[in-house]
Formats: structure tokens, C-alpha cells, sequence
């Protein structure tokens, strides 16, 4: 009976289901809280410091009426005359939005408010490149006789003319920022105000039964809670998950498929050099049965999906049944169909 009820979370109050219900809508809805623990991975990780073991990158995509992309043109001797996206790195005491209206003035003498984030790509902690999606508010296109150490000049792309890029890797991005600008499929995500001082993941694990029962995994002390975890730099940010995962399910986890499905929101504050440099990604993830697709004789196999999830093997953690129909519902739509601002590894 007690390895059911640590299970299933059968011992939580209701006062506790609905503490770690409201924690999950305020998620959802694209907020946030501060960072007060870090449950796994804090003894291999050090803080976040700007210039000392993290980098942060932001790149502006904008369009013009035309659906032109701006771009610059290169002065740096390595890359020079060569055209790229609006980017550069997060200077010490900036916030994201601080650095891509920075960069996007000086680069390309534009005044922008960013819209959105698009696109978060990361090499592990050490390497992060936020992309925004931004408009034009004021100022006027660099030229020439502007010219100086960050760009040379400015100029509206229409994407098919030809031009010397200094990486290939831009189009993609920019086809992504086009996507979004003619029909966004999720809502318009930009960092929180809230202070973090490590990078870390704090992740929304889902499993789905074959009734649609929708189960989260949360730590139990000292009152339970979504699990968050130190991103540790010989792996991806979202790996955070998976050490979730691999404690509190050693038996079960390699039985098992651990997906970071998107980024509800994400935290940085950067005021307080080597205090408040770190990063909050807010994740939703789901946990779902590794079955093969065909059988030892290669026919298709078709396993029923299991209708609850593998049983915890660590008292630390514990299931909890989502009971809300709302907020369950909510859930099912989001592992089946996200609507979240994705994160990709480069490694």
C-alpha cells in the first residue's frame, strides 16, 4: 500500500495538489517563480558568469513591410564584408532585451522592440543563442558612412537576390521568423524578470496512461514540487530532465523515452554580475514507453500504451493523477500538439 501511495501522490493534502496545480498553470500561462532550490546536478555546476564560463548570444530577425529580412554587413577582419542577422553577445549587467536592442542599434541603426522569442539553440550551458523576432520603432538604416567596428552597413534582404553570407546557418532562422511573422503557433514568449543565478531546467514531466490519465512527476520536500535540476556543461541544457528521470526511476528509465517537448518560459535577470547571470528554462516534458515497432520475428508490433506510469523507486519523488479536468485537458493538448517555444542542441 505505501509504494502505491508514493506512486500515485495519494498522500498529498489538497492543499498540496493544489499548490503544485497552480505552480503548473502559472507555467502554462507563460509565467514563472524564482529559483529558491535546484534538486539535482548543484554540486557539479557552478554559477552562471557572463564572459567566465557561459556565452550568450541574441540575433534579431526583422521585417520590413515587403517581408524583407535586415541584415548587416560584416566589419570584423574574420568575417569581413560578409552579411549575417543582427547578433552579438550578452554584455555583463544586460538583460536579453537590453542586448538585442544593443546590437540591433548599433549593427543596423535601427531603434526594435522585441516580439517574441522564436528559437532557443544551445551547445550546453556554456553556449546559448536566443533568437527574437522583432519590429522597427524608430532610427534609420546604417550606411556607409556609418561605418565602424560592428558593422559596416545595413540593408534589407529579399531573400533571393544573391549575397555573401558569413554563415549558411541564418536561413534557416530566417525561414523560421518568416513562419512565425505569417501564422504564430504559439503564443509571444519573452525572458522573465526573475533572478537566477546557475542555469538550470525546471521541468513539467508528463505521462500519459492509455485512459488519458495524465500523471506529473514532482519532488515531495520540502513540499512537493516540480523537479528543477543544474544544467551540467558535458551535456544538452534539457538533460536536466533526464537525471529527474534516471533518480527517481533507475529500473524503469532505460525502458523509456525522456522528451523536452518545449519551453514554457524562460527566466534571466543578468543585473548582478556572477549572481544573476544564470538562466530558468521552464520546460514542459514527457515520459513515454521505448516499445519497439516490430516484434523478434519483424512483424508490427502493437503494444497497448501501459495505463499508468512505472512505479517510483526513490521516496524523494512522486506521481501525482491530474484530477482538474481543465488543466488536464490542457496538458493532453500540449504533449500531443505543442504549442511551445522550442529549444534545440547543437552537440
Amino acid at each position: 500500500m505505501e509504494r502505491s501511495r508514493i506512486q500515485t501522490g495519494m498522500e498529498m493534502t489538497a492543499k498540496e495538489r493544489r499548490q503544485v496545480e497552480e505552480q503548473v498553470e502559472q507555467l502554462l500561462s507563460g509565467q514563472g517563480s524564482e529559483v529558491t532550490l535546484c534538486d539535482l546536478g548543484l554540486e557539479l555546476s557552478k554559477p552562471a558568469t557572463l564572459r567566465k564560463n557561459v556565452t550568450y548570444i541574441v540575433c534579431g530577425i526583422i521585417f520590413n513591410e515587403q517581408e524583407e529580412v535586415l541584415m548587416v554587413q560584416e566589419a570584423k577582419p574574420d568575417c569581413y564584408k560578409q552579411w549575417y542577422l543582427p547578433a552579438g553577445r550578452v554584455e555583463v549587467g544586460e538583460s536579453l532585451e537590453e542586448a538585442l536592442r544593443r546590437e540591433v542599434k548599433e549593427e543596423a541603426g535601427f531603434d526594435c522592440q522585441p516580439i517574441t522569442l522564436l528559437l532557443i539553440q544551445e551547445q550546453g550551458p556554456q553556449w546559448i543563442r536566443f533568437i527574437f523576432l522583432a519590429r522597427i520603432t524608430g532610427g534609420s538604416l546604417k550606411t556607409l558612412a556609418a561605418a565602424d567596428q560592428e558593422s559596416l552597413q545595413a540593408s534589407w534582404w529579399d531573400r533571393q537576390s544573391s549575397l555573401s553570407l558569413r554563415g549558411r546557418d541564418i536561413l534557416r532562422l530566417i525561414d523560421y521568423g518568416l513562419r512565425y511573422h505569417r501564422s504564430p503557433w504559439h503564443g509571444a514568449s519573452l525572458p522573465l524578470d526573475l533572478s537566477c543565478r546557475h542555469i538550470v531546467q525546471r521541468t513539467l514531466l508528463l505521462f500519459v496512461g492509455a485512459e488519458k490519465r495524465v500523471w506529473i512527476l514532482l519532488v515531495q520536500a520540502p513540499t512537493p514540487h516540480l523537479p528543477t535540476a543544474a544544467a551540467l556543461k558535458t551535456h544538452a541544457v534539457t538533460w536536466a530532465a533526464n537525471m529527474a528521470v534516471q533518480e527517481a526511476l533507475p529500473a524503469s528509465y532505460y525502458d523509456h523515452d525522456v522528451a523536452t517537448l518545449g519551453v514554457l518560459s524562460l527566466q534571466h535577470n543578468g543585473r548582478q554580475h556572477g549572481r544573476t547571470d544564470g538562466v530558468c528554462f521552464n520546460t514542459l516534458a514527457a515520459l513515454a514507453p521505448d516499445r519497439p515497432q516490430r516484434d523478434e520475428d519483424g512483424l508490427a508490433a502493437e503494444r497497448p500504451a501501459p495505463a499508468t506510469p512505472p512505479p517510483v523507486e526513490n521516496p524523494r519523488y512522486v506521481w501525482m493523477e491530474v484530477r482538474a479536468p481543465p488543466l488536464r485537458e490542457e496538458l493532453l493538448r500540449q504533449s500531443q500538439n505543442p504549442t511551445l517555444l522550442p529549444i534545440q542542441s547543437l552537440y
